[in-house]
């Protein structure tokens, strides 16, 4: 546990080596269920083995750091969302990690898209992605990203503002086209989770507010107007969230806006998006819900507010992201050094430094996310040691994993292995310190395929153009 200060959570008061759920580890080879992809296990003499192939020859040829998305695994868990919400519309939330190889996933599992910039948009267009399966958000949506999705067919796009209204009508009228919208909204729900991933409180930059007045406001305009078809709400509440208790509220003030509606205008909404955020597993303290519970418990709060608001069910979204591309993902790092710090009163840290960092997974440093990690390249019976993986950058609070037991004997060279690596890794990834982004691909049946290349330093430096001579 840490102590705010004012510069940043690595200036604070430590006053325990490591967080109090972190339990240190009887056999630290052991893979922490729950965490990683469906293939993952240990085989022969104790090497990491995912999607049948074994880590030592995944890295032979590709190197590190990689992303490796078990193809089985995302698959498998697109189909079980599908599944479990059986009659809802499922959109996956691109943001999360998108590439053509996963939209193609993504469209044969039966689910829809969620897209939020041009690139996004372009990326699911360029994969055959049928546009009308395709939803868009975005706070700020320039001209150019509303006509594209105007003039191919976007299925529906999420309005965010009174500017965006403007816009949506005056492009329509040139293109001779119709918007399909929902109305983003801000339900004052305090979803508990960290402030930069909580989106449905009053102050910040999302949707229009239901307290405030200017949600009904919106979706009035938006019903009057000659060039858009309102087609209900979406709300959103934050990120990372494991149980149903905020999605009861949410959808509370969201049925309740819906029955007002009704009564201005005599029309019944038909749809309804109560957005993702669904939570997953990233150390041995997170305890997420599954597809199952979660689509039981939110069919029993839909049923239980359209009773009480006297509105019939209407057509129900959500948009599961991490949930999805996040378990069957796993970072794979070399170690470059390793050092024994001194905390005081007999305690010490081994820092064990990698060959990534924040340019390759940057959650750790802008929100504290926590991660695990394994040796991955062989067992060892050493004793534990409490450890932190850290990255080659220029920043002392470059931390992959904050708190883990390694084996006192990791050594340069070792693989570290980082699971649930697949959501906001690579779709987050920067190259800071002109530092190129690894490659991503996917693993099956022994085999690997790549889905994004390796970037070079002659991709970087191409773009800088005080050196194009």
């Amino acid at each position: 546990m840490t102590r705010m200060h004012v510069a940043g959570s690595i200036h604070a008061d430590v006053t325990s080596a490591a967080p109090q759920w972190l339990v240190k580890p009887s056999d630290a080879n052991a893979l922490t269920d729950g965490l990683w992809s469906g293939s993952a296990a240990r085989v022969g003499e104790g090497e990491l083995e995912l999607g049948g192939m074994s880590v030592g020859d995944i890295v032979a040829e590709t190197g590190t750091p990689a992303y490796i998305i078990d193809e089985v695994d995302f698959r498998a868990r697109a189909l079980t969302w599908r599944e479990a919400f059986a009659g809802w519309k499922v959109y996956y939330a691109g943001k999360s990690f998108l590439c053509g190889a996963v939209a193609r996933w993504i469209d044969e599992e039966g689910l829809n898209l969620d897209v939020c910039s041009l690139g996004e948009l372009t990326v699911a267009l360029r994969a055959g992605f049928d546009p009308q399966r395709i939803g868009l958000h975005g706070n700020n949506k320039s001209d150019d990203l509303l006509r594209v999705a105007l003039a191919r067919g976007v299925g529906r796009i999420i309005v965010d503002s009174s500017d965006e209204i403007a816009r949506l009508e005056r492009i329509t009228e040139e293109l001779g086209v119709r918007a399909q919208v929902l109305i983003r909204v801000t339900t004052g729900v305090e979803a508990h989770t960290h402030e930069y991933i909580a989106t449905a409180h009053e102050d910040q930059k999302f949707g229009f507010s239901i307290a405030g007045g200017q949600a009904l406001v919106a979706m009035v305009r938006c019903h009057g107007s000659a060039r858009i078809d309102l087609m209900g709400i979406h709300s959103h509440i934050g990120s990372q969230i494991f149980d149903t208790n905020g999605f009861e509220v949410a959808a509370r003030r969201t049925l309740k806006l819906m029955s007002q509606f009704k009564e201005a205008t005599g029309v019944a909404l038909p749809e309804l998006d109560l957005g993702g955020g669904f939570g997953i597993a990233y150390t041995m303290d997170d305890s997420p819900a599954t597809a199952y519970d979660l689509a039981r418990g939110l069919d029993e709060i839909i049923e239980h507010e359209c009773r009480g608001f006297g509105l019939e069910r209407p057509t129900l979204s959500i948009e599961p992201g991490r949930a999805i591309s996040g378990p069957p993902g796993t970072a794979l790092y070399t170690v470059g050094t390793t050092k024994i710090v001194e905390l005081g009163g007999g305690q010490t840290r081994r820092y064990v430094s990698v060959d990534g960092g924040m340019s390759d997974n940057i959650r750790p440093a802008l929100y504290a996310a926590e991660y695990s990690a394994v040796l991955a390249n062989r067992v060892s019976d050493a004793p534990v040691a409490l450890s932190r993986v850290v990255g080659l950058h220029c920043e002392g609070g470059d931390i992959l994993v904050r708190d883990v037991f390694l084996p006192a004997d990791v050594a340069v060279g070792d693989i570290i292995a980082v699971p649930a690596s697949g959501a906001y890794s690579r779709s987050m990834a920067s190259n800071y310190n002109h530092t190129p982004r690894p490659p991503v691909l996917s693993v099956r049946d022994g085999r690997l395929t790549p889905m994004i290349r390796r970037e070079t330093l002659d991709d970087l430096l191409a773009l800088d153009a005080g050196l194009d001579r």
